[in-house]
């Protein structure tokens, strides 16, 4: 009679559960697979757009689907900013546009800089994403002749302080006493 060690018995059942489980698991894949029916894949996608652009030290990037009419900005809908000014300088590009702004929701994030340079990122970045959206030269044409930084970028930027001045440009007084 031969005796087994104890490291060879417990080979021995871990090799006979592994055979055992090996015909489960192929089983319970098979009737996996004749249970669920494949699942019809949507014709069409939602197409989405996304545009930036930017004004001074803000970055806003706009991203446009077909949708419900609206309008968000930071997740907040432009009816609840405060400045009536800031509210009308983003809005103008839909106004442009008139029927094209029908049936589209663009959701737009800003960052950086202060509110007049936040909001004319915002127009430039809802105007460039219409145009994209639309692809209609004629949208396009209309918004170069209203106003050119609408599709354009503005480069023009805050001069940097120097040494010896109060600002860019601008020097200390001298005092000869």
């Amino acid at each position: 009679m031969v005796t087994k060690s104890k490291t060879d018995v417990k080979k021995e059942k871990v090799a006979e559960t592994v055979k055992e489980a090996k015909p489960v698991v192929a089983k319970v894949e098979e009737t996996k697979a004749a249970e669920a029916p494949k699942k019809k894949r949507s014709a069409k996608k939602m197409k989405q757009i996304t545009i930036s652009a930017r004004r001074k030290m803000s970055v806003a990037s706009a991203s446009i689907k077909l949708g419900k009419n609206g309008v968000r900005i930071n997740k907040m809908h432009v009816e609840s900013l405060g400045n009536p000014y800031v509210k009308s300088l983003i809005l103008e590009p839909l106004k442009i546009a008139g029927d094209y702004a029908n049936g589209v929701e663009i959701d737009v994030t800003v960052r950086g800089g202060g509110t007049m340079s936040q909001a004319q990122a915002i127009r430039a970045s809802i105007a460039r994403a219409l145009v994209m959206h639309t692809k209609d030269p004629q949208l396009k044409q209309a918004m170069l002749s209203y106003d050119r930084y609408l599709l354009v970028e503005d480069p023009r930027q805050v001069e940097p302080k120097k040494y010896k001045g109060r600002k860019a440009r601008a020097r200390f007084q001298k005092s000869y006493r």
